[in-house]
């Protein structure tokens, strides 16, 4: 039985891969701070499924859960989920806030890489997937911490595809575009092109399948915002104050 770990799995895009994972047959272990969504949400296909009250923010805990799940069975795939971003758009940033989303959006995918490369690399086989974001091609206002993290995670990934190829372990980056999660379903703003969370699991199945190194999704959408990432950033910069932005808050 191949076996899944995945970080945040408790609601959005990480629920709904550790219920796909779960209907293929893997032995799925999933992780988040709050133990009754995953009782509200993981209402079948349990059977395989194993729950660790984690903050993927303390290194300590994820390391302990992830090597509590593999330590009889393996881990053939890590898939570092757990997010968080803005409910506004702010002109000054939230620092505190922003601290926070670099503990989570980038240090939580490094925890969990860590942890997973304990046992992946004595084994010489496996795969590490992150989530990260169509906002990691640019700068977007309004999201700076957001933009940022998102575009760490993308470099970091790149990276660790090249130096870990000799350990027979692959390495993917997944951005998505706009997602309806209950994460998303907070922002007070646009989203153009919005997937259904189980129509991105399934984009994301296939793409982890293929182990891609970087898969970006919607495509025409996706494709605008790498178009924009490779323009001179003066031209960038004056595309993007052609129309002010709605800052939900000031």
């Amino acid at each position: 039985m191949k076996t899944v770990f995945i970080t945040g799995g408790t609601t959005g895009i990480g629920m709904e891969l550790a219920k796909l994972y779960a209907k293929k047959g893997w032995k799925v272990g999933v992780c988040g701070r709050d133990r009754l969504k995953f009782e509200e949400s993981f209402q079948v296909e349990r059977d395989n499924v194993t729950f660790y009250k984690v903050d993927v923010a303390n290194r300590e805990e994820l390391k302990a859960a992830i090597a509590d799940f593999s330590k009889s069975i393996g881990l053939d795939l890590l898939i570092a989920n757990a997010g968080i971003g803005y409910a506004f758009k702010t002109k000054i940033p939230d620092f505190e806030w922003s601290y926070r989303m670099v503990h989570v959006n980038l240090l939580g995918v490094m925890y969990a890489f860590e942890a997973a490369l304990d046992v992946m690399i004595p084994r010489s086989k496996g795969q590490l997937v992150a989530i990260s974001s169509i906002a990691g091609y640019n700068g977007l206002p309004g999201v700076s911490a957001y933009s940022a993290t998102k575009a760490a995670v993308q470099k970091y990934c790149e990276s660790l595809h090249l130096d870990l190829r000799q350990f027979n372990i692959n390495v993917t980056t997944i951005c998505p575009g706009f997602v309806d999660t209950p994460l998303t379903r907070a922002n007070q703003h646009p989203m153009p092109f919005l997937v259904e969370a189980p129509k991105a699991a399934s984009l994301i199945y296939r793409a982890v399948e293929k182990k891609k190194m970087i898969y970006a999704f919607p495509f025409f959408f996706s494709s605008i915002v790498r178009i924009l990432g490779i323009l001179p950033r003066t031209w960038y910069r004056a595309l993007m104050s052609i129309k002010s932005v709605n800052y939900s808050k000031d």
